[in-house]
């Protein structure tokens, strides 16, 4: 199949997207209003034979201090065809119209899955001493043509970092943790629950804790959630002006697009957190919760219904977002895997993020600018 790339409209981006049982919410054309400090551009890939759309990526532009060069950035995207023998057709093209558009360096993030890990395997892995990180647990399930992405990634130049972006920051996170909804009943899925969190929801149920959905006017109360959060887990938090943007702008796209929960009880918000659709995938984006109010169980009362929204919205999948491939219980970030293991899902690793320096010279530049902060 031969390829042509070019840029298109914001509304041809959006009826793509559209077109697809899911893709990432930081790949839909809002995003890019999100990310307000980038630049942005919408690509779209299209057939030469039929000149149908095929692919689609949202470009963010990010300049460098001084210079009037670009860090070009996909975040979990581009989406097209990483499974195509011929990828370099589809990525050698996007290679050389970013460089036109003035990128020194690309950054992208596959969204290919490569391994999945049942949660009982984890729990098994969590109670073995010799088992450190995810990795060492062997996989319930691999995908094979994702270490071909790889292999044919690096042969055409892509480049990784030496963790392979395992961190959290800035990058988005490799591995996520996940409860799979397609053909499962909300029965099966509540028993997939440990013991643990069966028990939470009862008690916050049998204590009178009510999950209802807010919306923008509410804004101000998450924050201050958010925020009693931040101090707790040492985390720096991102303004209220962030979310109120990424509030009008993502449901200005689609009406659905995100939506904000509280737990409460006796009147009292105990927890909140943020929810986005896009097509098939629902993610639990950032949650916050008060250090009062916690033995009436309020997240995993928010959890649930959370994950029977996005069930009652026809989700194949409720996405939990990162967590750490340390199994080390003294790790700090521990209690997180701990939390979302609880759900019965599995933790998936991703392909992580890949970089194609453009100018070398500057590309290191970027490195050690980015090292220094």
């Amino acid at each position: 199949m031969s390829l042509t790339l070019r840029t298109i409209s914001r509304e041809q981006h959006l009826a793509y997207i559209q077109s697809l049982p899911a893709a990432s919410h930081m790949q839909v054309p809002a995003w890019a209003d999100v990310k307000a400090e980038w630049r942005a551009e919408n690509l779209g890939w299209f057939d030469d034979r039929t000149g149908e759309m095929v692919g689609a990526g949202l470009v963010l532009y990010r300049q460098l201090p001084k210079i009037k060069r670009y860090l070009a950035y996909l975040p979990e995207g581009p989406v097209i065809n990483w499974f195509a023998p011929n990828l370099t057709e589809w990525l050698d093209p996007m290679l050389a119209h970013l460089k036109q558009q003035g990128a020194f360096s690309v950054k992208m993030g596959p969204p290919v899955i490569i391994r999945r890990w049942e949660a009982a395997s984890i729990k098994k892995g969590i109670q073995d001493p010799d088992v450190k990180r995810l990795r060492d647990i062997e996989a319930d399930f691999i995908e094979p043509r994702a270490f071909e992405v790889a292999d044919r990634l690096r042969r055409m130049g892509w480049q990784q970092g030496e963790d392979g972006g395992a961190g959290f920051g800035d990058v988005q996170p490799r591995y996520v943790f996940q409860v799979p909804l397609a053909n499962r009943s909300l029965e099966d899925v509540h028993k997939g629950f440990n013991q643990l969190w069966r028990r939470n929801i009862k008690k916050a149920e049998k204590a009178g804790v009510e999950v209802v959905q807010g919306g923008y006017q509410d804004l101000e109360e998450w924050q201050r959630l958010y925020e009693i959060t931040a101090v707790r887990d040492h985390f720096r938090p991102r303004p209220l002006s962030y979310f109120q943007r990424m509030w009008t702008a993502l449901n200005n796209e689609d009406p659905n697009r995100m939506r904000l929960y509280f737990a409460r009880h006796n009147g009292v918000n105990l927890s909140a957190a943020t929810m986005l659709v896009v097509g098939g995938h629902v993610w639990y984006s950032y949650g916050a919760s008060d250090n009062i109010g916690r033995e009436v169980r309020p997240s995993n009362a928010m959890q649930w219904r959370m994950l029977r929204d996005a069930y009652a919205l026809g989700a194949t999948v409720y996405d939990l977002r990162g967590i750490s491939d340390s199994l080390d219980e003294t790790d700090h970030l521990f209690g997180l895997i701990q939390f979302k293991v609880g759900t019965g899902g599995q933790a998936a690793e991703y392909l992580g993020e890949w970089d194609f320096p453009l100018n070398k010279l500057l590309h290191k530049a970027l490195d050690i600018y980015m090292s220094r902060r």
